[in-house]
């Protein structure tokens, strides 16, 4: 089997869109739309390595949308399109892949049967590209707005990505181009086209958009919308007691305490909650049927990764987390001073906006076991949209 190779071109920076970031890091359905694409890559079975591409500014960004995905790191792009991709290449090289995929991610959308159809496309290609047919008349204009011509549409296509190439021939095509001073090509099969590489089509996909404009947002969300409307709600309750130590974690975030909390993995009662809630509105369990405390493994263990285990339970089922409400109950320590840092750290876990995550902190009227300070109550509600029935 070929080794499969692909590159996520995201340094763009993409403000027609709006929303004051470049669109790859504008929020879809309240996950950011570079996440999709990477997921869909690093996620099939068949893609052995991934290397997103990204402006030098936006890696923290990226680093938040990207969080938890598995993913090369970031090579960093070029002033064009044509020198971020070559960038890419060059940071795969050393995988020394067979075939490589080139994806924009401003493409949201690709499906896993899209990526099955490019990677199948090379068994008679040196490069192929996903087409759709015009359907559509296609008038030619002058200057002046006149037609001149009807053009055949029977012999034009619109082109998609990824776009797939065997790497070396790629590899090469761009660096003739680098070392030409050409770089103005407007995507890789113009360029491969030009190194003298045949190009073959392939089945594109018609919701395998590409989103560039405030408008272009606004019907992929609501189209998203529309096929996510089985809303779901759970909830979730953990608590732990007091024991001897320094620190307490909540919300994936260390507070210094003069006691800690007590429990077989890290103790953290703010994802233990989260993690029971997602479950709860997927009706999949609890942390304890997952986790067992029984097993030892899981003894000292940090709970990003319960958390990123039921999140990745909900997007398996095609669904999205809308919001996610904690609510802490102590008397000590003092949440507010880190509500902040904890809403962020949620939301990096759960790869999901910052504004789907809220935490809130009360006190019990020293009534109670967490009134007399043994212990620390957290309770959550998530709010999950599966995909509805056919």
């Amino acid at each position: 089997m070929s080794k499969v190779g692909a590159v996520i071109v995201a340094a763009g920076r993409g403000e027609r869109a709006g929303g004051g970031m470049p669109k790859q890091y504008r929020p879809l359905a309240g996950t950011p739309v570079v996440r999709f694409a990477l997921e869909g890559f690093s996620s099939h079975p068949a893609v052995s390595a991934v290397v997103p591409v990204v402006h030098r500014d936006d890696v923290g960004t990226f680093n938040v949308a990207a969080a938890g995905l598995k993913l090369l790191p970031p090579a960093f792009g070029g002033a064009t399109r044509q020198d971020s991709v070559l960038a890419g290449l060059e940071a795969l090289a050393a995988h020394a892949p067979d075939i490589v995929l080139i994806h924009d991610a401003a493409r949201p959308f690709v499906s896993a049967g899209l990526i099955d159809r490019a990677i199948a496309a090379m068994a008679i290609a040196k490069g192929a590209i996903p087409a759709l047919a015009v359907t559509d008349t296609v008038k030619q204009v002058d200057a002046n707005g006149r037609v001149t011509a009807t053009v055949d549409r029977a012999t034009l296509r619109t082109v998609q990505t990824p776009q797939v190439f065997a790497f070396g021939t790629l590899l090469e095509a761009h660096r003739k181009a680098a070392a030409a001073n050409r770089h103005d090509f407007s995507d890789d099969a113009a360029l491969a086209e030009w190194a003298g590489v045949g190009i073959s089509v392939f089945p594109g996909d018609p919701e395998n958009i590409k989103l560039t404009t405030a408008e272009d947002f606004q019907r992929a969300e609501a189209a998203m919308m529309a096929q996510l409307s089985d809303v779901r709600i759970g909830q979730g309750y953990d608590v732990h007691a007091f024991g001897d130590g320094d620190h307490v974690t909540l919300g994936g975030v260390r507070i210094a305490h003069d006691r800690a909390l007590s429990g077989h993995s890290d103790a953290d009662v703010v994802l233990h909650a989260a993690v029971d809630a997602l479950l709860g509105a997927i009706a999949d369990g609890d942390i304890g049927v997952h986790f067992p405390p029984s097993d030892p493994q899981w003894r000292g263990a940090s709970s990003d990764r319960f958390l990123k285990f039921a999140v990745e339970r909900v997007r398996a089922r095609g669904g999205m987390i809308a919001h996610l409400d904690l609510t802490v109950v102590c008397e000590a320590p003092r949440v507010g001073p880190h509500r902040d840092a904890i809403r962020a750290r949620v939301a990096e876990i759960a790869g999901i906006a910052l504004d789907r995550v809220a935490i809130k902190a009360t006190t019990s009227e020293k009534l109670g076991f967490t009134g007399r300070r043994e212990g620390i109550v957290a309770l959550a509600t998530a709010t999950v949209r599966l995909p509805g029935p056919r």
